[in-house]
């Protein structure tokens, strides 16, 4: 049953506690990059003080992700914030130039883990292969896909699954239609 008690879900804390502890930043490193009290940020990190767009910009830079992933935390009702994401509060992440959309499926970035639904446009590569410090299992729902996982090619299809472990990869879609793929991501990056 949806309920019509709508609140916005107070993650941004727990989702930058959860960005900082993944890259083994402590409080204190994290205040010094931004300039900023270690009480600050803990308040920050405990939703007892909300940062502006600019704090937001500096800790996205410093924690090396998109600022999108800080900004449009879900309007969700009280009984499903941290349990239920409906499809149409997914946060974006990143931006759509290089013809990939993404959205966190995971309610925050609370876990060991993270969710994303990933939607590759016709035509779109990424050009450069990147490596990061992450176990990743992707599965595609639909189309096809083109991926370099450790130097070794492969297509994959819809109802195929795919692991990255800590090596590099890249992707292309040069089919005419749009692939989509499911990625368990740990620990998150985003």
């Amino acid at each position: 049953m949806i309920q019509s008690d709508v609140t916005k879900t107070k993650s941004l804390g727990a989702d930058l506690r959860a960005l900082r502890k993944s890259r083994s930043i402590t409080l204190s490193d994290l205040s010094e990059a931004l300039n900023r009290s270690v009480g600050w940020l803990s308040q920050v990190e405990r939703d007892l003080s909300e940062p502006s767009v600019s704090d937001l910009k500096q800790i996205a830079k410093a924690l090396g992700v998109p600022v999108s992933i800080l900004f449009g935390q879900a309007q969700t009702p009280a009984t499903e914030a941290g349990v239920i994401v409906r499809a149409p509060a997914r946060r974006p992440i990143g931006s759509k130039a290089a013809g990939l959309v993404e959205e966190l499926l995971s309610p925050d970035l609370t876990d060991d883990f993270e969710m994303v639904h990933s939607t590759f446009d016709p035509g779109a590569q990424m050009d450069d292969a990147v490596t990061r410090p992450t176990q990743e299992v992707g599965y595609l729902v639909s189309g096809k896909l083109d991926l370099v996982i450790g130097g070794q090619a492969f297509t994959v299809n819809a109802g195929d699954s795919f692991r990255i472990k800590g090596v590099s990869y890249r992707w292309a879609n040069p089919y005419e239609h749009p692939a989509v793929a499911i990625w368990v991501i740990a620990p998150p990056v985003y």
